[in-house]
């Protein structure tokens, strides 16, 4: 069965605009067993911060209507949000907003485009020093009819044996077994599993489901896991692998 996560996980709450980088953010948090919460603007993000008690806010500073130095101002103004951390995005040119932020009580920032794992890494070392060393979170697994993942061992096992997989073709079965039958497009599959900062053709991400599917469908031939939405993209089948 797929393995838990840990009991209570610190909950991150995200105020950025743009859809496609709360997206990726949320998803690379969530992966490192992280709850995530977003907002799209500052007045909803205030309220969020209030309401949901978050261990750690990240904030775009160019937001809609309220700006992202603003509301770290009243962050940093309430009484109950004074001390929650606070990671700042920010446009690459934008060295004063980096000097304000920091100025507001920002903790630490991140400039666009980023690295979705400089950006956990930033947040894992805001936390432990704000809150200590958290606790070692749970081995995490999936197991389902004939497939067997270990996401902390990279692990994968079809009928039992061990099927070696590349590391990009890995963190595609872990995209798609986090996300089963939701369809994807290949420019979300490759902001989501790529990143933002990656510069590829979406045809690559063809090249690499057929390199998935030779290693872990019984015929890649006839895929019956990961499936091929004619027009769309590609979606996960986990009822599969109960055949």
């Amino acid at each position: 069965m797929e393995g838990a996560m840990a009991e209570a996980p610190r909950k991150i709450l995200i105020v950025e605009d743009e859809e496609d980088i709360r997206s990726l953010v949320g998803y690379n948090l969530e992966a490192e067993g992280f709850a995530v919460v977003d907002a799209s603007d500052g007045e909803r993000g205030l309220h969020l911060a209030a309401k949901e008690r978050p261990s750690l806010i990240i904030l775009d500073l160019m937001l809609p209507g309220l700006s992202g130095l603003e509301v770290c101002r009243l962050l940093r103004a309430q009484e109950d949000t004074a001390s929650v951390p606070i990671l700042i995005l920010t446009a690459r040119a934008a060295e004063l907003d980096k000097v304000l932020g920091l100025e507001m009580g920002a903790d630490d920032y991140v400039t666009k485009p980023f690295s979705p794992r400089e950006l956990v890494a930033r947040v894992k070392a805001i936390l432990r020093r704000a809150y200590g060393p958290a606790n070692e979170r749970p081995h995490e697994s999936y197991e389902r009819g004939w497939l067997r993942i270990d996401f902390d061992t990279y692990e994968v096992y079809r009928d039992g044996e061990a099927v070696g997989l590349g590391l990009r073709e890995f963190d595609l079965l872990k995209f798609f077994v986090r996300n089963p039958h939701r369809v994807f497009g290949r420019s979300q599959i490759l902001d989501l599993v790529w990143g933002h900062n990656v510069y590829v053709e979406p045809r690559t991400v063809d090249v690499h489901i057929r390199r998935l599917r030779q290693r872990v469908e019984r015929d890649d031939t006839r895929p019956t896991l990961i499936l091929t939405v004619r027009g769309v993209g590609y979606k996960f089948n986990p009822d599969a692998l109960e055949e």
